[in-house]
């Protein structure tokens, strides 16, 4: 897994990741059936091809290369993976 959305995207899906993303590799996106569902946005690491134009993207600084996840946040390298399982 390349990238990995964390706890600052909780209830706020901004969905600017999800505009510049070159492969549609972050879910779900508004208007998919399973959006209202989710309080976050997930990254597809199957699907995601390191680019990184999520990153700077994000409004609320919320994504990060997976070695570059802060300490209080890498429970949601998990949380990510387990989402795509």
């Amino acid at each position: 897994m390349a990238y990995v959305i964390t706890q600052p995207c909780i209830d706020v899906k901004d969905g600017s990741c999800v505009d510049v993303c070159p492969v549609d590799c972050i879910h779900p996106a508004s208007g998919e059936t399973d959006y209202d569902q989710h309080q976050q946005l997930y990254i597809n690491p199957d699907e995601c091809i390191d680019c990184g134009a999520c990153e700077p993207a994000c409004p609320v600084t919320a994504i990060f290369e997976e070695s570059a996840v802060p300490t209080q946040w890498r429970k949601y390298i998990e949380i990510n993976a387990n989402h795509y399982k």
